[in-house]
């Protein structure tokens, strides 16, 4: 037995299912994980002495890779004043600052502790100022583990085959009604059936939990005039995208303005946070300044505030996107060139630093064709990548992520192993 095997063992004694978090248990993929013992840039080092080239870059927050420099020493910096105060702090100003600059929807921002409390809060938010009830998800949109919101999700929920959780009333999702994404005639129906009654359209703008999926021309465009047209709110949930694709997120790429969106993972440099805003008429209805409540005691936190601002500045100082482009589409491209030549069909929708893996004849454009894919293929290539030094996300329904950290010969390699991959399939 190695030393993952063996702390697995011990973890389950413990945790249930050994893991804090369900796709790390390998459960779709087969097997059993490792164990990461330190990380380094682009590179995760295995308890048992394996050095791992990683596109899964903590879900998506190491946009800079792992053990960063200058956001190590930002949190020493920081750590050296305090690890937690319960009184504002000039790190949240500056963070604030940071946020509105960069992405063009938010006049107001509110700090949380993790992209789950972020959409929670939007979504009462949104119930609050608008005195309505109902909001519209998409099915395979996974908007954190919150009771009204995890109805037909992706992500974890998804990979263990349960896209609905126990433990919620009926009565909650009774007020989530669910409709496919890139489905604009399903959307107006929603709104036709239920009128004056909709609080809000929570949306991933692009989904990358349920692997990627992009946008049909003008899909985004009417949910924005749907919303516009019939007084609702609407919801970009850029957890997962925002800053990754743009300094602003897809709402940048697009150019629609939703009225909230929320943020998590790149903001906290690799520590918990998250955060929701928007148009200042909406946000001015939280506590202590409107009725809507919304607290939490490690808000704000002055670590997690000064990883955050290391990693936005970063992204402002160096501007990675052009090459995040280049790579993810040497990416892209090896594995197209692998499949086509082994006469298997693959779909590889990639933008930017995500790129996801769909065995599967067509484009994948919502969470059906997404389940319909040859999942036990990926399982396939995940293996054989994991055994020859490269980690994917252990699960056909999630994301990849390229960090700035990966070098060209990190591409080439990972790039030659997955078609290598392919190949043996």
């Amino acid at each position: 037995m190695n030393t993952s095997e063996s702390l697995f063992e011990r973890a389950k004694e413990l945790i249930p299912g050994g893991v804090n978090s369900p796709v790390r248990a390998f459960r779709s993929v087969g097997g059993a994980p490792f164990f990461t013992e330190r990380a380094e840039g682009a590179h995760l080092y295995t308890a048992d002495g394996v050095d791992l080239i990683d596109f899964v870059c903590t879900w998506g927050p190491a946009i800079h890779g792992h053990n960063d420099p200058d956001i190590r020493a930002a949190v020493g910096e920081a750590l050296n004043k305090g690890t937690s105060f319960g009184t504002p702090n000039p790190y949240e100003v500056e963070m604030a600052e940071l946020i509105v600059d960069f992405v063009p929807s938010i006049e107001k921002v509110r700090m949380c502790n993790s992209g789950t409390e972020a959409t929670m809060s939007a979504i009462r938010l949104a119930r609050g100022y608008t005195g309505r009830d109902k909001i519209i998800k998409f099915a395979g949109c996974f908007h954190g583990h919150v009771d009204s919101l995890l109805v037909k999700a992706g992500s974890g929920a998804l990979t263990l085959g349960n896209p609905d959780s126990a433990g919620i009333p009926a009565s909650f999702a009774a007020e989530t009604i669910v409709v496919d994404y890139n489905n604009t005639d399903e959307v107006r129906a929603a709104f036709e059936n239920h009128p004056n009654q909709i609080a809000a359209i929570i949306v991933e703008p692009y989904p990358a939990n349920c692997g990627l999926i992009l946008p049909d021309d003008g899909f985004l465009e009417h949910l924005r005039e749907l919303c516009t047209a019939n007084g609702t709110v609407l919801i970009f949930d850029e957890v997962m995208t925002g800053f990754r694709l743009a300094k602003g997120g897809v709402q940048e790429r697009v150019g629609i303005t939703p009225d909230l969106t929320a943020l998590g993972k790149i903001i906290g440099g690799g520590l918990p946070v998250g955060a929701f805003g928007g148009k200042a008429e909406i946000m001015d209805c939280l506590a202590p300044l409107g009725p809507v409540y919304q607290a939490g005691t490690l808000s704000g936190n002055p670590l997690a505030m000064a990883a955050g601002i290391a990693a936005l500045k970063k992204l402002k100082s160096e501007d990675p996107y052009p090459q995040f482009e280049e790579m993810g589409s040497t990416i892209r491209t090896a594995l197209l060139d692998a499949a086509k030549a082994k006469g298997l069909p693959l779909q590889v929708p990639q933008v930017g630093s995500m790129f996801a893996l769909f065995f599967a004849e067509e484009p994948v454009r919502n969470y059906g064709d997404a389940t319909a894919s040859a999942t036990e293929t990926f399982n396939t290539l995940f293996h054989y990548a994991l055994k020859h030094g490269v980690y994917l996300p252990p699960s056909a329904y999630e994301t990849c992520f390229i960090c700035t950290a990966h070098n060209g010969s990190d591409i080439e390699r990972a790039a030659e192993i997955l078609a290598a991959g392919i190949q043996a399939i």
